[in-house]
């Protein structure tokens, strides 16, 4: 049987003063001590202690509310009696108060000075006998009881052995929920349920809430735990490094900051990357020394403060000088020479000049490049260099924004920092190799970086301030013009530089590949002596090319020859000659050809221009029985295929003019060939060539092959101008021709040629074919026909 409730043994007055109650819900059998300091509180402890000292308790809804209405707290209360009261020095009233019996208020009677209220007492619902549910809600209970505490729940000793031995479920309930600091609510939830198991499993439910909200604070705290320890173990092992490294006179992290503050503030920026710079230190500073974030913004202040924002190098503006040094680098190429000495004559007068975008077109091996450097050495500036061929992603001029992994400046500013001046002579190699892909298109981007109207602001994406490039000088080099984007061409001053004669490469190899080579390879003039013959064979017979890699790379190898021979113990000096060259280099890769003593039929020499120079074309045609076709072969683009039909054309159209007979069209095939099939060939320069080789073919008149030839017809037998003429010429030379038809309207581009090579050379200027035909076919213009007579070709031919 349950023990009998005390406040069933009183006889409790159905009027009763009330004490408001914060932060706590009082329950039966409960002992608490209260402190009273209101003066509604004050007036029910008096009355109760006037009468027989039995107050009701209630709990406020709002824990803040100093003077509570009767709305501002709840109706269901405990009954208690005080025990003991005493007054405190600071003028407080402290009582004892021990809970009784569950009391609910019907009315309030009056609210001043105190509140008293009418009141019903809330039986407890007997329990006659415990079931077998209710016996696994006490132990449940009790289980989990235990287990708060095992989690650190402070539940005192003597109460935790009550919990354990009690077995009436109200009394149960009422112990557990009055000792676990619930929540007012919560617990008043508790107090107002009547039945006692009910009640048990409300609290039992509680029960298994804390102890989830304990695990989950269990596990919060053992990370943070984790964590501390972490951060001060870190912190120890910094603060021993720190030390180490004061004991050492290194640097600490604080001191790299420091200096990494002033490099900045020495590196002068602008007002915009400046605020920048400060903006991204003071985050840095508030950063832990090894988070990932930390190491990125590092990167980019150090970035910004070794970018040369205000460093310039003073021009050295002597004339005298620089041209001194040009002569020096480099043999001939007087236009380009001119051109920089025209840029720094008005750079003397007008400081502020925009350096001009200068790009040089010509074969490899001209010396682009090595012009460039020594451009920037006349003028005492840096030089920097990037190479663009191939590249495809615009990434690569204008940088990768910081929010990727490894993210990187453009080549752009990384050359600005390696140059360390903001106005280097900037070389753009190969310019007309770049690419556009999925990544975006390079040349655009190069737009606003080669444009003096922009370039005063070029953002790169990683540094996403501007940077001033105006002060550089851009130079680009290219093998051709044509590949070079439209827009990017219109802000670039081409100057070609055409290949080399025989005379300027000997000149050049024992002014520059000679030396260089030699003192590369470890040999000297006590060791090696190469005679003009030798180099002249090695140009000849070695090397075909418009500049001079191959024949440094033959001077280079005779030298490595000759520093073996050096080492194994030979102590005479080599000398090279033209007739011991095979013994250095092997058998002649390029020999005189025996066709050149005979005219053959059917065969005429052309001249092609390509991005590596002037080249000779061989047009061959033949004629057999068959249907009337015209077959082409030798890997012929589209327009060369064209220049052939109108060859034919043109040739069956004045058949009569040259003789031949037209029935000898209807039921012959035509084939043209041009060798080197494996190499394609497009271009509409081949057109006299054709028409020269069908001719003779058809007329059976050898065509001469110490002529070469070069021009575009068209279907009337007029010769239109073509480009590459120097080149053209230049090849003509290197293969021992140097009798040359070229178009008429190409008589201008002569001036380009050297007067001591053009006084070498017999150029007929044509008008129409039948200059072409007159000049280069065996005996001239066929006399059978009706064609005229060439007198004006052979005056100007003179005339050269």
């Amino acid at each position: 049987m349950p023990e009998p409730n005390p406040g069933e043994l009183l006889n409790i007055p159905e009027l009763l003063p009330i004490i408001p109650v914060r932060d706590i819900v009082v329950f039966p059998f409960m002992m608490i001590p209260l402190f009273v300091t209101r003066d509604l509180s004050s007036h029910a402890v008096d009355e109760a202690l006037a009468a027989d000292r039995l107050v009701l308790m209630l709990a406020q809804k709002q824990q803040d509310e100093d003077t509570p209405g009767k709305e501002g707290m709840y109706l269901t209360g405990t009954v208690g009696m005080i025990l003991r009261m005493r007054k405190m020095p600071d003028g407080r009233t402290k009582i004892l108060v021990q809970g009784l019996v569950k009391a609910r208020v019907t009315e309030f009677v009056q609210e001043s000075p105190c509140f008293k209220a009418r009141v019903t007492l809330i039986r407890e619902v007997p329990v006659s006998e415990i079931s077998t549910e209710t016996e696994a809600i006490l132990r449940s209970v009790r289980n989990n009881i235990a287990k708060l505490q095992e989690y650190g729940k402070n539940i005192p000793q003597e109460i935790s052995s009550v919990i354990q031995t009690l077995t009436d479920p109200g009394r149960l309930a009422d112990l557990v929920m009055s000792n676990l600091g619930a929540k007012v609510a919560d617990s008043e939830d508790i107090l107002e349920e009547p039945d006692p198991v009910r009640r048990l499993r409300k609290v039992n439910e509680f029960l298994v809430r804390e102890l989830e909200i304990y695990s989950v604070q269990l596990r919060i705290q053992g990370q943070v735990k984790q964590e501390i320890d972490k951060s001060q173990r870190e912190y120890y092992l910094r603060e021993q490094m720190r030390a180490i490294q004061h004991e050492l006179g290194l640097k600490n992290e604080n001191e790299d900051l420091d200096e990494l503050h002033e490099r900045l503030k020495a590196a002068a920026l602008p007002k915009e990357a400046s605020d920048e710079a400060e903006r991204q230190f003071r985050r840095l500073h508030g950063m832990h020394s090894d988070s990932a974030e930390a190491t990125v913004t590092r990167t980019y202040l150090e970035w910004l403060a070794d970018l040369p924002w205000s460093k310039s190098s003073e021009d050295v503006l002597d004339l005298k000088k620089a041209h001194k040094i040009l002569d020096e680098d480099h043999y001939d190429l007087a236009r380009v020479k001119e051109r920089i000495l025209e840029f720094l004559g008005v750079r003397q007068l007008k400081k502020d000049h925009k350096g001009p975008l200068l790009c040089f077109v010509g074969p490899p091996g001209v010396g682009k490049t090595s012009l460039g450097r020594s451009i920037a050495r006349c003028m005492g500036r840096q030089f920097a260099r990037i190479s663009l061929g191939g590249v495809r992603d615009e990434a690569e001029i204008r940088g990768h924004r910081r929010t990727y992994v490894g993210a990187m400046p453009g080549r752009i500013v990384q050359s600005l920092k390696q140059a360390g001046t903001n106005n280097p002579v900037f070389m753009l190699d190969e310019v007309d190799k770049l690419g556009a892909d999925y990544r975006g298109d390079p040349s655009a981007a190069l737009l606003e970086v080669l444009d003096p109207e922009q370039n005063y602001s070029f953002t790169d994406h990683y540094l996403n301030v501007a940077f001033d490039l105006s002060k550089v000088m851009f130079i680009a080099t290219a093998n051709h013009s044509d590949p070079i984007p439209a827009p990017l061409k219109d802000r670039m001053e081409i100057i070609h530089l055409p290949g080399y004669t025989e005379e300027e490469k000997v000149a050049i190899a024992f002014r520059h590949l000679i030396p260089r080579q030699t003192s590369e390879n470890g040999v000297g003039d006590p060791h090696i002596k190469f005679l003009r013959s030798a180099v002249q064979g090695m140009v000849r017979r070695y090397t075909r090319e418009a500049g001079l890699r191959n024949l440094e790379r033959e001077i280079a190898s005779i030298c490595r020859k000759t520093a073996r021979a050096v080492v194994e113990g030979r102590k005479d000096r080599t000398t090279v000659r033209s007739n011991n060259l095979a013994r250095f280099l092997g058998p002649p890769k390029y020999l005189a050809e025996e066709e050149l003593t005979e005219h053959t039929v059917g065969l005429a020499t052309g001249l092609a221009w390509t991005q590596y120079g002037g080249e000779i074309l061989h047009v061959e045609s033949t004629s057999m029985k068959g249907r009337p076709v015209l077959t082409l072969t030798g890997h012929l683009g589209e327009v060369m295929k064209e220049s052939a039909h109108a060859a034919l054309s043109y040739t069956r159209t004045h058949a009569r003019s040259y003789g031949i007979d037209e029935r000898s069209f209807s039921d012959r095939e035509i084939h043209i060939h041009v060798p080197a099939g494996a190499i394609p060939k497009d271009g509409p320069s081949a057109g006299v060539a054709m028409v020269t080789s069908l001719v003779s073919l058809l007329t059976q008149t050898p065509a001469r092959r110490d002529v070469a030839i070069t021009g575009e017809i068209t279907l009337r037998g007029r010769v239109l101008p073509v480009g590459g003429i120097k080149e053209k010429l230049l090849a003509a030379t290197r293969a021992g021709i140097f009798s040359i038809v070229i178009p008429e309207q190409n008589e201008k581009d002569l001036v380009e040629i050297d007067k001591k090579l053009l006084s070498k050379m017999k150029i007929v200027l044509a008008r129409d074919v039948n200059d072409v035909i007159a000049a280069t076919l065996l005996g001239g213009l066929p006399k059978t026909g009706k064609g005229r007579k060439t007198r004006g070709a052979r005056r100007k031919a003179k005339k050269h």
